[in-house]
């Protein structure tokens, strides 16, 4: 592995050698002038990036577009996983904020806030396939008014998928690499731009987990067509995904420095051991359970000490159709109107071999799964005129969500034989201890108006909603049951940016969110007890920000960049005071607790040095501390949380690149820091910071077809760095180590063939 890593690394320097060779302030002629990979916002009032597709294919096939991003000013991405696909795993917080305050979109259509509890949407990696997705737009501070979010205190992830107007071709990549991971892709499109046109295309995916035992993988479809009707215009899009990850062991950093990195859940070659381990837990008295074999001692085979320290097995399981049809229809020269339904069907099951509760098979153990069964539809509408100095859109969303929440328990088979597959969703429970039905209804709306001043624009508007949420009790299990609702109808944002020239422009905006309550039994206001419902729902406040942005742009045609400074006040935010550990599954108490203060600074530049050779860097500071202590109902100080950092905010992230493409040869190094992080909220404990590595080297064979044959080298981790990945994956605590860490995958190599024709 070592010799493959320094072949990449001395590969990319050779090939960007004759680039540096050249003077040393290449000529404009020697720039490439087609489209960029990443725009810096042009024109936008307020701090907004965009990478389009070239900057997803090269990357490891399959690789998550969040991970694509991560490069991006104040982003910071976490997984288990080299393709940042895992969902128990995957997180991405944008300045301080969290994932649950982020908006995601996909063509419009609202992926709720991506969580693995699956409550008001899915995954971007369920929703499409990487290879068509066409531009990928992060605003760091504050989406759009239209986005179909309820969610964006912080920033918005907005995705737009490829359109099909090249003609017929079709497309096709092979992959092969480390832990047997084999992914198949292939796209058939027909029609061209102006007629009607559209494409279909399947992927399929397989790898063993990088430790232990088990598989992660799937397959989707995806199939868009856009049909003109006149001056309009009809699109619609359909996939189906059926995805399937067991599961990674969660750690502490006493379970790392006492087992390592590479600890994991004992999985199925390992079945007798962790019924073993399970007898062991009960007869200690550890688990609460009746004990089943007291000849099984209570001594644990060495190197475990706890029932917590490695469970049989876990998985996280999901099938989804989504189903959009929109039309987009000018009237007249200046006014156009669009309009979307959609349609989202989701089945899940996330499984778990809890020794806490016994198989009525006489198994010390069980299958715990949370089980989710949503179906979403929606319409999202807007109407724009533009009016020569002003252009102005109106435009609404509705949803209504039904969603299905349970937790059950499944018997193993025997003290010998599992009987039961995680990977496959379970059937025949013998216990639930609680299911819910809840519906939520969004209504939002927003007004703005774009006003150009010559070099000078500026955009003001406003957005609101009414979120209506109700819990239905099919077995109540201690939850609670009730209605709350979330609501503010107006939520303004301005902004200004002005032109001092072709290249510089500076700008500066304010933007004000409210996040509405989600509908779950794990998060959000009915993750509690009936009585603590009853006491929080006529006092609960939804969390709001208001976000300041100012900042300045350089574009020209060797290189683009932009720096920024932001102000954000985080207000009413809540907290769930847990009552147990997180993976037993005890009821929290949701609480506001104080405001947050988010400070930082924002600098990214992309400079094209000629001959095919281009550098990226990216630097971010971020200071977010909260402002209060955490206190219970009379005063009393229940965590001293006041100017202490946020957790899962680390202060620094630096990124760099350097990548060379020509019409055969092309390669890219990247590498990605991130300083300390803090997994409790008094900071007691925290993980180091990590620098990552990964490169890119490939070579295309122009054999006369419509496109390149190419061969494309990828390694993640190219250093083999041990590390903590996602942090909080259990939530996090007021103090000390936690079972709430994932570490992050070793060195892995992928080989890809791709064909176009």
């Amino acid at each position: 592995m070592r010799k493959i890593t320094i072949l990449l690394l001395s590969t990319v320097a050779i090939l960007a050698t004759p680039a540096f060779a050249q003077t040393a302030t290449p000529d404009a002629d020697d720039v490439s002038t087609g489209e960029e990979i990443i725009v810096f916002g042009r024109g936008e009032t307020r701090q907004i990036q965009e990478l389009d597709n070239a900057d997803l294919t090269i990357l490891t096939p399959g690789t998550s577009p969040l991970k694509a991003i991560e490069k991006l000013p104040s982003v910071n991405f976490q997984s288990a996983d080299p393709f940042g696909n895992y969902e128990w795993s995957t997180r991405v917080t944008i300045r301080g904020f969290n994932q649950n305050q982020l908006g995601f979109n996909l063509d419009g259509i609202p992926l709720g806030d991506m969580s693995y509890g699956n409550n008001n949407g899915l995954h971007i990696s369920r929703a499409i396939a990487p290879e068509n997705i066409a531009v990928t737009r992060v605003a760091q501070g504050s989406g759009s008014l239209g986005a179909q979010s309820t969610n964006n205190l912080g920033g918005t992830l907005e995705f737009f998928s490829l359109d099909p107007k090249d003609g017929l071709g079709a497309d096709a990549s092979l992959t092969y690499g480390s832990e047997n991971t084999v992914r198949a892709f292939s796209r058939v499109t027909m029609g061209q731009a102006d007629q009607a046109r559209g494409f279909i295309s399947g992927l399929y995916q397989t790898a063993d987990k990088w430790k232990g035992d088990g598989k992660q993988g799937g397959w989707m479809i995806n199939a868009k067509g856009i049909i003109p009707v006149g001056s309009a215009e009809i699109d619609a899009y359909v996939s189906h995904s059926d995805r399937a990850e067991q599961d990674y062991q969660d750690l502490s950093l006493g379970m790392i420095q006492r087992l390592g990195y590479d600890w994991d859940n004992f999985g199925p070659e390992n079945y007798a051991l962790a019924v073993l381990v399970a007898d062991i837990a009960s007869n200690r008295g550890e688990t609460g359970t009746t004990p089943l074999n007291p000849a099984a001692g209570t001594t644990y085979p060495a190197p475990i000490q706890t029932a917590d320290d490695a469970y049989y097995d876990a998985s996280g399981l999901r099938k989804d159709t989504i189903a959009a049809l929109g039309l987009t229809a000018p009237f007249g020269d200046n006014i156009t109107f669009k309009v979307k339904g959609y349609y989202h069907k989701n089945d899940g099951q996330g499984t778990w071999g809890t020794p806490y509760v016994n198989s009525p098979t006489g198994v010390p153990m069980s299958v715990r799964t949370t089980e989710y069964d949503m179906t979403r539809s929606g319409l999202f509408t807007s109407l724009n005129a533009d009016l020569g100095m002003n252009n102005l859109t109106v435009g609404g969303w509705y949803e209504n969500n039904d969603f299905n929440q349970a937790r059950r328990f499944y018997a193993y088979t025997s003290r010998t034989t599992p009987g039961r597959d995680h990977r496959k969703f379970m059937t025949n429970p013998f216990f639930t201890q609680w299911e819910f039905e809840f519906n939520t209804k969004t209504i939002q709306y927003y007004v703005s108006d774009k006003i150009s001043l010559g070099d000078t624009t500026i955009n003001i508007g406003w957005k609101g909603f009414k979120v209506d949420n109700e819990a239905t009790p099919l077995i109540s299990g201690g939850r609670a049951a009730g209605k709350i609702k979330s609501q503010d109808w107006f939520q303004p944002h301005a902004g200004i940016a002005h032109k001092f020239d072709a290249n510089l422009e500076v700008f500066a905006g304010f933007t004000q969110a409210t996040r509405a309550f989600t509908s779950a039994t794990t998060a959000g206001p009915f993750s509690t007890t009936q009585a603590g419902f009853d006491a929080i729902r006529g006092s609960l406040k939804p969390e709001e920000s208001d976000t300041y942005e100012l900042g300045a742009r350089y574009n020209t045609n060797q290189f683009n960049g932009t720096l920024g400074v932001y102000y954000v006040n985080f207000r009413n935010r809540l907290l769930g005071i847990s009552t147990g550990a997180g993976i037993v599954g005890n009821p929290a108490v949701l609480q506001n607790v104080g405001n947050v203060r988010a400070l930082g600074f924002e600098a990214t530049g992309d400079v094209k040095l000629g001959g095919g050779l281009s550098l990226f860097a990216s630097y971010s500071y971020n200071d977010t501390t909260y402002r209060n202590d955490v206190v219970n109902g009379v005063g009393a100080v229940l965590a001293a949380t006041k100017g202490k950092t946020v957790v899962d905010a680390p202060k620094h992230l630096l990124r760099g690149e350097v990548a060379y493409d020509s019409d055969t040869f092309f390669g890219k190094v990247s590498i990605n820091y991130m300083s300390r992080r803090y997994f409790t909220y008094l900071n007691d404990q925290s993980v180091p910071g990590r620098a990552l590595a990964d490169a890119t080297l490939g070579y295309r064979f122009d054999i006369g077809q419509r496109s390149p044959l190419e061969i494309q080298l990828n390694a993640t981790n190219l250093f083999d760095k041990k590390y903590v990945s996602t942090i909080g994956s259990n939530g996090f605590g007021n103090s000390g180590d936690n079972q709430t860490l994932l570490a992050g995958a070793p060195q892995q190599f992928f080989v890809t063939l791709k064909a176009g024709f």
